[in-house]
């Protein structure tokens, strides 16, 4: 049970936000929404817990009055009955939120308190309805139409280059140094920005032109790599793609992003052909060499015995026909690897592995170019 304090401070922030869904007035509104964001920012531990149950008792959809509504609809579909059905099923909380946003931060605000109810969920499961209402919200707000790409480089605002390094979930980056060689001529940056978040990437992604394909990433990481001249890369490399913002969990921008970066390195560079990814996915080698956690006995062990077979065989992918089948056998282990004997290690950036991956085939396919197959399965098994 939380204190009596704590429930007097989650009740203070919820009266405000009681009087900022009676107000009409956009200014009036304003200052109170402002106020209504200062008492939940100001709200920790029990009391913060105590006023998303206010928010789920007090300002939840009315059950009776979706029934009514939806019965008149029923026996009389008419566009004024349509209306007032509509208003009915969406819960107060929708419209709160949406006032809370009229105060300057008011974004970053709620993306926050998105990230504390994902994180709450498993304790709290009937915070869900919050939740629910919060996702079509930033759907709408984070559409293509309010998000700004740009390109990062080492001329960008030191505050955004802080946070690269701060975000970067695939490779680490190791200092300035690092940073500033993954900037250079042969490489690029790009990210998303929202006009409410100006200095807060919402998702970048990092990219390698070379002559050539590169089987592995190490040599893309290298700080003392030589820098190619651009002009003359006939490939582009997506090698980390990563999405800082918890809140946004679930909304994806990662196929978006990777399509309008590949046209803009189309058309700035003519002469790349190949556009495709080196995605890790740390542990699934070691996993499918180890047994891929079938028990002893399970038959299913000597089919994959019958693989790791295969994928001893030296430049097995050059065979067309064999390769076929060896990658739909490990597209399907992969899948489950990631979806279940992966599912409680995977860190933000592994969610957009697999559908980076399909959006590179999908560019390459558009444009005639080939995609690299994976084939650093059996060389790294040992």
């Amino acid at each position: 049970m939380p204190s009596r304090a704590a429930v007097r401070s989650a009740r203070r922030a919820a009266s405000i936000c009681h009087d900022l869904l009676s107000q009409r007035g956009e200014v009036s509104g304003a200052l109170i929404a402002r106020e209504a964001l200062s008492a939940y920012q100001s709200l920790e531990g029990q009391a913060l817990e105590a006023f998303f149950s206010f928010l789920v008792k007090e300002f939840s959809l009315d059950p009776e009055a979706v029934g009514r509504y939806a019965d008149a609809y029923r026996k009389d579909p008419s566009p004024g009955n349509l209306v007032r059905l509509q208003r009915a099923v969406e819960s107060p909380r929708q419209e709160l939120f949406r006032r809370l946003n009229m105060a300057p931060g008011g974004v970053g605000v709620l993306l926050e308190m998105r990230r504390r109810l994902l994180g709450g969920l498993a304790e709290h499961p009937h915070w869900t309805s919050i939740e629910s209402d919060l996702a079509p919200l930033f759907r709408s707000w984070f559409n293509r139409g309010f998000l700004v790409l740009q390109r990062i480089d080492w001329r960008t605002s030191a505050l955004v280059l802080e946070k690269l390094i701060q975000y970067e979930a695939v490779h680490e980056i190791q200092g300035w140094h690092d940073l500033r060689r993954r900037l250079q001529a042969d490489r690029r940056c790009y990210a998303f920005f929202h006009p409410a978040l100006p200095d807060e990437p919402v998702i970048f992604i990092e990219v390698a032109l070379t002559r050539g394909m590169s089987a592995k990433v190490q040599p893309l990481l290298a700080l003392d790599s030589a820098i190619v001249d651009p002009a003359s890369a006939d490939c582009a490399i997506f090698y980390s793609i990563t999405n800082p913002q918890e809140g946004l969990r679930g909304i994806s921008f990662g196929n978006l992003l990777i399509k309008q970066v590949a046209e803009d390195l189309g058309r700035e560079f003519p002469r790349l052909k190949t556009f495709a990814t080196l995605s890790p996915i740390p542990g699934f080698c070691k996993w499918l060499a180890g047994g891929a956690g079938l028990r002893e006995g399970d038959p299913r062990r000597a089919e994959l015995a019958a693989l790791l077979a295969k994928l001893d065989v030296p430049d097995w992918f050059k065979d067309k026909a064999r390769a076929a089948e060896i990658l739909k056998q490990l597209t399907r282990l992969c899948a489950y690897y990631l979806l279940y004997a992966k599912h409680r290690t995977t860190s933000r950036s592994t969610r957009w592995r697999a559908s980076t991956s399909a959006t590179a085939r999908d560019w390459s396919a558009s444009t005639g170019s080939a995609t690299p197959r994976p084939r650093e399965c059996a060389a790294r098994r040992g």
